[in-house]
């Protein structure tokens, strides 16, 4: 807990002298405290984002980072701003961050941790941006801009990974300068995204204050669609955000097209990222073709399609039984889910045609661009993979609308408060949850508290591997385990290297002599297939 409070002092003394340099060049886009790290999370994210291009984001980059921040922190004096609360937002402050940093400090339970987040990190402070790193492992074309910016903070100032729980405090300092009361309700329910550096969390924490912002009057076009667009970057199943922002411009703003200019540039960049790793404009997506000498294997791209479809339905139908499912079928299936997936889902359906009434009975404009917007998104992920993880933030959108106005400081307190003891309690003991949720599988991982987390944060370590050569290229493999986010890279997970057998592909440099230069896949000969079959054997033979 207290390395983690170390971290949080010197990432928003950082970015919040970052924004006030940006404020200083481009004006003012959100106000106190809060507003300026923000604004500087959107603008350091974009430079390490441009630098990873180049190199890695390592010491190197993050030191000057920290002292630009720093430089700007104390130069301007932005330390007195946090004098300006009041002792009872002081202390409501306080314990906010209190439970947070408690929430942070348990070991990471979300398997995505393992097998995509800290793999990305490391591949992007040791290399940056490798051009067709999906070509290795699919999954690491996506490289989040959110896990750019952690990569970048990971070498000294967030060694652990927590950039998650910073932003929470971030958020808490934002609800109490804005007053915007109900929004401390979600906190207790976030705090499951702090362990990790998911970019779930900032996906919804921004697309709530970018939804304040305008609900509250903010009329700064340029600033909202170019974070919307960021917020895009960082997991696009945000994409109704950017969509309800066009639109609010449209209908409700006075449109002017150089206001867009900005977030274009920011969409550009996410664009131009997404080809340079994954070789197509938008991850997971074989669309727009530009013919790039790197880009994944197509029958890989059908079989990843294939299985998303088949999480869909949690994995409780295979995908050929899918294929006969009639509509009627597909939906019923769906929605009759065996355990917790079944309630999500249903809730789903329900929440969303409940806004819809909802937003017929105000007949208001902007809510009824709310609603479009969010009818937009959930169709299309019902259309390509309704999994809950990609339509959860859904719910807390269409929550903060409707009450919007409806609870006051004190009630939101309370139901705040009230949530953050179950939350806290389910963390402390886990085995409550892995007896009543026994279909809840995440709940499988969660540990029960360790006196060491009041220092440090409980963090896995396995290092345990082998190395093996196919063609040009030597990689490792986690042993006896299916991810590898501790394996030295390049590091390919044993699921990818049976796909590769079963298509007679494997992973090559571009160039033998330098891994940064990126990978292509190419058809295995006769002498590499053997290569790939021993691999896999030992592989085998390392479970025995």
């Amino acid at each position: 807990m207290l390395l983690i409070l170390c971290s949080s002092i010197f990432l928003m003394t950082t970015l919040m002298g970052w924004g006030k340099l940006m404020e200083n060049i481009f004006g003012k886009s959100l106000q106190g405290i809060s507003g300026k790290i923000l604004t500087g999370i959107l603008s350091v994210g974009l430079i390490f984002t441009v630098v990873a291009f180049f190199i890695p984001l390592n010491l190197y980059v993050e030191i000057p980072t920290i002292l630009i921040g720093f430089l700007y922190f104390f130069k301007d004096k932005l330390y007195l701003e946090f004098f300006r609360f009041s002792k009872k937002d002081s202390i409501i402050v306080g314990i906010l961050g209190t439970v947070i940093l408690f929430s942070a400090s348990f070991y990471p339970f979300i398997l995505d941790h393992f097998g995509y987040y800290v793999p990305s990190i490391k591949w992007l402070t040791e290399y940056g941006l490798v051009k067709g790193i999906s070509n290795l492992d699919l999954i690491l074309g996506q490289m989040s801009v959110w896990h750019i910016l952690q990569a970048g903070f990971s070498n000294f100032a967030d060694p652990f990974l927590k950039l998650n729980a910073v932003l929470l405090l971030i958020y808490g300092i934002y609800i109490v300068e804005n007053k915007s009361w109900i929004q401390f309700i979600f906190i207790p329910i976030l705090l499951v995204f702090s362990q990790s550096p998911s970019p779930d969390l900032p996906t919804i924490i921004f697309s709530l204050i970018i939804l304040n912002e305008i609900l509250s009057g903010n009329k700064n076009l340029t600033f909202l669609f170019a974070f919307s667009i960021f917020t895009f970057a960082i997991k696009p199943t945000v994409i109704w955000l950017p969509v309800f922002i066009l639109l609010y411009s449209i209908f409700i703003l006075r449109f002017q097209y150089k206001q867009l200019i900005f977030g274009s540039l920011v969409f550009l960049l996410f664009i131009v990222k997404n080809i340079w790793t994954f070789g197509y404009p938008v991850f997971p997506f074989a669309a727009f073709d530009l013919g790039v000498a790197w880009k994944p294997n197509p029958e890989l791209l059908k079989a990843s399609s294939q299985f998303a479809l088949v999480k869909t339905f949690d994995e409780q139908y295979s995908y050929a039984e899918i294929l006969k499912f009639s509509w009627f079928d597909y939906i019923k299936n769906w929605l009759f889910l065996d355990g917790i997936k079944s309630i999500i889902n249903i809730s789903f359906v329900a929440s969303v045609f409940g806004f819809i009434i909802f937003s017929m009975i105000k007949r208001k404009k902007i809510i009824s661009l709310i609603c479009i917007s969010i009818l937009i998104k959930s169709l299309l992920v019902l259309l390509f993979s309704a999994q809950y993880r990609f339509f959860i933030d859904i719910f807390f959108v269409m929550f903060f609308v409707v009450f919007f106005k409806s609870l006051n400081k004190k009630n939101s307190l309370l139901i705040s408060s009230g949530l953050a003891i179950i939350f806290i309690g389910l963390f402390s003991s886990p085995k409550m949850v892995q007896q009543f949720i026994p279909s809840f599988r995440l709940g499988r991982n969660l540990t029960p508290f360790e006196k060491t987390q009041i220092l440090k944060p409980s963090n896995y370590e396995y290092k345990q591997y082998n190395s093996f050569k196919v063609g040009d290229l030597k990689f490792n493999v986690s042993k006896k385990y299916p991810f590898s986010f501790d394996t030295p890279t390049p590091a390919i997970s044993e699921s990818y290297i049976i796909d590769y057998q079963k298509e007679k592909i494997f992973p090559q440099l571009i160039d033998k002599n330098d891994l940064k230069k990126g990978f292509i896949w190419k058809k295995l000969n006769v002498t590499e297939k053997k290569e790939v079959d021993k691999t896999i054997e030992l592989i085998k033979n390392s479970y025995q």
